[in-house]
């Protein structure tokens, strides 16, 4: 077996911890695993007893103290369910713990290789926070940008990307915290989403993570000069927006399969800068990300790039924004006075609930059927929801003019919601 690399119920969350973590399982990954194997180490690693059950019919479980256990589990305290059938689960006494999450991730993901499946080929890699800030720091001499760049592991001279990454308090675990925004980095990027060097940590209450792709293969002819490809900017590097929503997806779809609450993670993706002008870029990532919306898997993640002048709305004082006619009623329409359910952890987007995301995804597709296909509803319940919006605005969103009024509002509303990100 394995050596446990951390006994997980003595340590706080951070970045660096969830990082050991997965390099924990990418060791079991690469030797040979087999379900006992996996199940005792996980066990072990956790604290408290682990069990697995295999689309194939094969079984194990384990005490922390490596002693197998016969029988079925007396009290599962999280789970995550394999297709076409199976489950991993852990047996913790009391509310999961603050790595809970991860690690039945993580063990899903190690079973679902037992059952033949594919798995995740590059984890981050955790950076030392001070050197992170350093990097991302304006202020401090290009010297000691250029050494932090170094010691990271990043070239000087080749373009990265910062990506911010916040955790919505109330989300994540369910254990009735706020999930760490460096943790959630790492469970979303832990999945193979981005090629490259990643580097995560933690900066005050976000997640940052670095990118650079040094030979731009994966990016496209205009990843470091040349004509620009798409999602790039000349002398920049590809986006990787359609890598983070693919992982977001599948995240989201796993999690609303096992009854599991929907992550609050919401991403913000900088432009392509000069690695000693990272700063610049960590301003448009933090920017992007009050754009995003927790839970919504298909506007979690937002791009500087994508969008464009849009952007300009984030200049405008939160006071400014939540005072004005149409964002004050669409707020107001979207509280739970009008049926919301919840917040992000039951998958509704912030701050409105069924009426604001069926707005908001009619406003980004332009079309009743695939509004309802994206939200998985009949196309009647959301015209119905719609006709609820225009009869409370006064819009007729089948008018080009009103469409892009309430896309603006929706807009400002996210940005008053999500204050500086």
């Amino acid at each position: 077996m394995k050596g446990l690399l951390l006994r997980l119920s003595a340590l706080d969350a951070d970045a660096a911890t969830a990082v050991r973590v997965i390099a924990h399982f990418e060791a079991l990954l690469g030797g040979a695993l087999d379900p006992v194997t996996l199940t005792r180490s996980t066990a072990g690693l956790a604290g408290c007893a682990a069990g697995l059950e295999l689309p194939d019919g094969r079984t194990a479980r384990f005490a922390p103290g490596g002693a197998a256990l016969a029988g079925a589990p007396a009290h599962v305290s999280g789970r995550v369910d394999l297709e076409p059938a199976g489950r991993v689960w852990l047996e913790r006494p009391g509310a999961p713990g603050p790595f809970d999450e991860l690690v039945l991730e993580w063990m899903a993901i190690a079973a679902r290789v037992l059952a033949g499946r594919p798995r995740p080929t590059r984890t981050p890699r955790a950076a030392d926070p001070a050197l992170v800030e350093l990097v991302l720091s304006g202020r401090e001499a290009v010297e000691d940008r250029a050494r932090a760049l170094r010691l990271l592991g990043l070239e000087p001279g080749t373009p990265l990307r910062v990506i911010a990454v916040a955790a919505d308090a109330g989300a994540g675990s369910g254990t009735g915290r706020g999930a760490d925004a460096g943790v959630e980095a790492v469970a979303l990027l832990g999945r193979g989403a981005l090629r490259g060097t990643v580097r995560v940590a933690r900066v005050g209450s976000l997640g940052a993570v670095l990118v650079q792709r040094r030979d731009g293969a994966s990016d496209g002819p205009g990843a470091c000069g040349g004509q620009a490809a798409s999602g790039s900017r000349p002398g920049g590097t590809a986006s990787p927006a359609a890598e983070l929503r693919a992982a977001m997806r599948e995240r989201v779809r796993e999690r609303s399969a096992a009854r599991r609450p929907v992550p609050g993670t919401r991403v913000g993706i900088g432009s392509g800068a000069d690695p000693l002008d990272a700063h610049a870029s960590w301003a448009q990532a933090r920017s992007a990300l009050r754009f995003a919306v927790a839970g919504a898997s298909e506007e979690a993640v937002a791009d500087h790039d994508e969008l464009g002048p849009l952007v300009l709305l984030a200049d405008i004082p939160v006071e400014r924004l939540r005072a004005q006619a149409d964002v004050r009623r669409l707020g107001e329409l979207g509280g739970p006075a009008h049926g919301e359910r919840g917040g992000p952890a039951t998958g509704q987007a912030r701050p409105g609930g069924e009426l604001l995301a069926a707005l908001a995804a009619f406003c980004r597709t332009g079309s009743l059927r695939q509004a309802a296909a994206e939200l998985h509803l009949h196309h009647s319940s959301v015209a119905a929801r719609l006709a609820h919006v225009e009869k409370e605005l006064g819009w007729r969103l089948r008018d080009p003019q009103d469409r892009f009024r309430a896309q603006l509002a929706l807009y400002a509303l996210r940005l008053a919601g999500n204050g500086d990100g």
